[in-house]
């Protein structure tokens, strides 16, 4: 069996359970409101495992590590906006396990309700400002004029607008989300040397869907599932690829399993295909699968 077909089997295989978990019927309907809604959508922390499977250079870990912090004028506002200081580490099974040019992606994002009360069905307007950078400031290329991937310095700054669509299925009993955005990094906010090779156009699309569990005072009271499918289209002129090109697609899917005996964290297996966005080595095409803890997503 090849790769293509073995990664197949594995999205079947965990749509089909995942379904199966979907069926039972609860007799609750979870409250949405702008805190909850913003909050999921903001980029999750994680740790991974030293087991990825792929050619992905041999990693102790990759952590993202992304606190966010609310800020708004009151409960009931229908505006807030939520400050995060990301940072993505990779330490390296070398030797002395190096950590080599961290990502540091500071950001602003705003969310605005559309609906005006609390409701299971919510739209939501949003956009974010943010910096991406690895804390470098030697030259980006390397004498032989490969990009120097060690202390070479990256740079570019960036606005991201989109809509998200909160629904809540009570057949299924599952919330759903579903966000659509453009990132946009203007050519005079990016390194002058990206230009070209970096895309600077991307379209954002992510379906996330929760199978919650019984109600708390149930005995039989069940662990917590989520399912995560996220893509990226690039749709500038980059790099010299075709309009249809599949190197400007990137796709993951994420699954994620909270056990009963963890409090605030839980287990999570990610399916990876597209460009390294780990800063400087944006050049680098990705397949991998990879497992790892992840902090709770969502609480009702």
């Amino acid at each position: 069996m090849n790769r293509n077909n073995k990664f197949h089997s594995i999205f079947l295989i965990l749509f089909f359970f995942i379904y199966g978990f979907s069926q039972e019927k609860k007799d609750s309907i979870p409250s949405f409101n702008l805190v909850k809604i913003a909050l999921v959508n903001q980029t999750d922390s994680y740790v991974t495992f030293p087991t990825d499977v792929g050619n992905i250079a041999p990693l102790m870990f990759e952590a993202n590590i992304s606190p966010s912090f609310i800020i708004r004028q009151r409960k009931d506002s229908r505006l807030l906006a939520v400050l995060t200081s990301q940072i993505v580490i990779r330490m390296y099974n070398e030797e002395s396990f190096p950590v080599q040019t961290p990502s540091y992606i500071p950001q602003i994002s705003f969310y605005y309700a559309a609906n005006n009360k609390q409701r299971k069905n919510q739209n939501t307007i949003f956009g974010r400002i943010a910096h991406h950078s690895n804390g470098q400031d030697d030259k980006f290329y390397n004498e032989n004029e490969s990009i120097n991937l060690k202390s070479g310095n990256f740079a570019t700054n960036f606005f991201e607008i989109g809509l998200i669509q909160t629904r809540y299925n009570k057949k299924l009993n599952a919330v759903n989300f579903f966000k659509s955005s453009f990132e946009v990094h203007p050519r005079s906010w990016m390194l002058t040397e990206l230009h070209g090779q970096y895309s600077g156009f991307r379209w954002h699309n992510s379906f996330e869907a929760f199978k919650l569990p019984f109600l708390k005072s149930d005995k039989n009271d069940n662990p917590k599932f989520s399912l995560k499918l996220e893509t990226t289209l690039m749709l500038d002129s980059y790099n010299n690829l075709n309009t249809f090109d599949l190197d400007r697609l990137n796709a993951s899917l994420t699954f994620y399993y909270h056990p009963k005996f963890l409090e605030d964290i839980g287990l999570f297996v990610q399916f990876y295909h597209g460009l390294d966005y780990y800063n400087i080595y944006f050049q680098e095409q990705l397949d991998v699968i990879r497992f790892g803890i992840m902090t709770e997503i969502l609480r009702f």
